[in-house]
């Protein structure tokens, strides 16, 4: 059985730099999104989307397993061994840091480290619609950010994060695993807890969380039902929450949560979120053609008034794009909503918009100036 439990980052102490430190390096120069390195392969960065190769050697199986365990404590190089996979934080001196992910595959063993830039990018610079702002306003509710990965569900909520910082005088409690974003205290105070060095596991922080007196919650992961259960509870109890998942938009994200409980147990469930949720903001990455911009986000945003609560109380959430559309002017939006507006501000090309529209034809006639609403067309 696998040991949940994983160790402290803490390598060995080394008089000269880790051989591995170079493409962490490179990434951090050329500002890609990830680093790659896999048996066969020479090491490959994410650069605006994309894989490229670098210039480096083809890896041995020897040679990445000296790379890696350079920068393992025994500690780490043990669970990792027994596991086969291991997760951890790894920083770059006064640079940036990553959150790194080792992994056997075929029996080799790979690595993929996602760069988190050292400081936290700025709520204005991210092009997030600005009702996203006003949910961030909100005193309680349970927020969900859910996307694929890589879609920027941590930098939006690190974003938020720091724009209730520099406004709001409260404290802020984030449970992550492992730590991405370091924030400073401005006029909120902020506590970091890493699962693995200053908490046993998520249900550990979680049991105790209530006595540490949090206005505002980050909860890295929903990954199972306790860890849902506190959240929601912590939201019905006056607490802003939030949350991210792996799923595609809000009715998939409902339905993704409840699949977390046994059958028994999800009417009730289904209550407590329906009273619970505040919003549910979903957002994939595209490139950008703007001089100076990478990728933008496309982001789909619902917000749980009373219909939406009605809905998912009803076991109805698959109505939930139709309330979406018919609410607009309450900040909701759909994706061929936030499609429709990069292609005409001239964020994105039209063929990449059409490459990740949910519905094609729905966004063609968006284009024309032809909006669906619950009714029908407008």
């Amino acid at each position: 059985m696998t040991d949940e439990r994983q160790p402290i980052h803490s390598p060995v102490s080394s008089t000269r730099e880790p051989e591995l430190n170079k493409y962490f390096i490179a990434a951090i120069k050329v500002q890609a999104s990830d680093l790659h390195l896999k048996v066969g392969q020479p090491p490959k960065l994410r650069i605006h989307g994309e894989l490229k190769n670098t210039t480096g050697e083809v890896l041995t199986e020897e040679r990445i397993e000296q790379l890696i365990f350079e920068i393992l404590s025994p500690e780490q190089k043990k669970f990792f061994l027994r596991n086969g996979t291991l997760d951890f934080a790894y920083e770059i001196k006064h640079q940036d840091r990553f959150r790194v992910n080792i992994f056997r595959q075929r029996s080799a063993i790979s690595l993929a480290a996602r760069r988190i830039s050292s400081s936290v990018p700025a709520f204005e610079s991210l092009h997030l619609p600005a009702i996203i702002e006003t949910i961030s306003d909100t005193g309680q509710g349970l927020v969900l950010v859910v996307g694929p990965t890589g879609c920027g569900k941590s930098t939006t909520i690190a974003s938020v994060i720091d724009r209730i910082n520099r406004t709001r005088s409260c404290h802020i409690v984030t449970i992550e695993d492992p730590i991405e974003y370091l924030f400073k205290d401005d006029k909120a105070i902020i506590s970091q807890r890493a699962i693995g060095v200053d908490v046993q596991d998520y249900q550990q922080a979680l049991r105790y969380l209530m006595r540490q007196d949090p206005d505002v919650v980050l909860i890295g992961e929903m990954r199972d039902a306790e860890t849902v259960q506190a959240a929601m509870r912590a939201a019905e109890t006056g607490h802003l929450v939030f949350g991210t998942m792996h799923s595609a938009n809000a009715s998939q994200s409902i339905q993704r949560l409840l699949d977390l409980f046994p059958p028994n147990e999800r009417d009730l469930v289904r209550q407590t979120l329906a009273l619970a949720l505040r919003a549910i903001i979903s957002q994939i990455l595209l490139p950008s053609i703007k001089e100076g911009i990478s990728r933008v986000p496309a982001v789909e945003i619902l917000i749980a008034n009373s219909v939406v609560r009605k809905l998912i109380s009803e076991k109805r959430e698959g109505d939930l794009p139709t309330v979406i559309r018919s609410s607009r002017n309450e900040g909701m939006q759909d994706f061929t909503d936030s499609l429709c507006e990069l292609i005409t501000n001239g964020s994105i090309d039209p063929k990449e918009a059409y490459r990740y529209a949910p519905n094609l034809e729905e966004l063609k006639m968006a284009l024309k100036g032809i909006r669906t609403t619950a009714s029908g067309i407008l």
